[in-house]
């Protein structure tokens, strides 16, 4: 079962807030009462004063007063600004590497409510080439990452490992043979990346021709012979995108390694 860390975050910030706030406009004013009433000695510094009103201070709330501010600035940044993400699988191979970490704008496509994904501010749109992250059509919860390859109106063919997007061959040029793989350029729109295809494996895999409803975009993956995407599941609702991915920011290998940063970069 996956963890909805955003939902746990925002519930950890409203309980913890909640209770700060409570104190403040409440609680606190009846303990410093209470204090007040009770016999001191008139000898008694300040400073053992303010410490006797610390000690009083329940532990509930001395620890949402300490981790309210850190939830509340973790909440923001993470929702409107920019999230990490860790890739799990080779279908965006060789952009993306199987334990890469990266970072992903969340304003980009405009500002959304964390957990309920509700766009609030309009500021742009996926466009052809990024590399978006979105949530799973068929369950809406886990999140995929692919290549923006269709928009809304156009019509996507696959065939014979070659793809078109409204009748024009999408063009391609020769890198190099790894083994069974051949890895090409591809010229997406105003994107140049790289692809990778399996030389030995049936070219009609995930053929077809997809015409893209508006509001709806055709995602795909680098490694094509081996990515799990729009072909097989089909288009990518808006309001299901979390971002545009921009950057590599970590790699690790395996829990066992030390981290690397030797990928550190943009992605393309």
């Amino acid at each position: 079962m996956d963890i909805d860390f955003p939902l746990i975050l925002v519930i950890l910030t409203f309980v913890t807030g909640v209770i700060w706030l409570a104190d403040i406009l409440f609680l606190r004013s009846r303990r410093l009462e209470k204090q007040a009433a009770a016999p001191q000695a008139a000898s008694v510094a300040q400073s053992e004063a303010e410490a006797e009103e610390d000690s009083d201070e329940p532990y509930l709330v001395e620890l949402s007063r300490s981790f309210f501010p850190v939830l509340a600035i973790v909440l923001v940044l993470r929702s409107f600004l920019v999230e990490p993400f860790q890739i799990p699988s080779g279908s965006m191979l060789p952009t993306l590497e199987v334990g890469d970490f990266i970072l992903v704008n969340k304003f980009a496509y405009g500002i959304r409510l964390p957990v309920i994904g509700t766009k609030v501010v309009d500021i742009g749109e996926p466009e052809r080439g990024d590399v978006m992250v979105f949530k799973y059509p068929k369950d809406g919860e886990t999140n995929y990452i692919k290549r923006v390859v269709g928009l809304p109106g156009d019509v996507v063919r696959y065939h014979d490992k070659k793809l078109y997007i409204n009748d024009k061959l999408i063009a391609t040029d020769y890198v190099a043979t790894l083994g069974a793989e051949e890895l090409r350029r591809e010229h997406l729109g105003d994107v140049d990346h790289s692809i990778q295809l399996v030389k030995t494996q049936d070219g009609r895999r995930g053929e077809g021709e997809w015409p893209i409803p508006e509001g709806e975009y055709f995602a795909m993956g680098d490694n094509r012979d081996n990515s799990n995407d729009s072909r097989f599941w089909g288009t990518v609702p808006e309001h299901l995108i979390v971002g545009k991915a921009f950057a590599i920011w970590m790699h690790v290998e395996s829990w066992t390694s030390l981290p690397s940063f030797s990928r550190v970069g943009s992605i393309d």
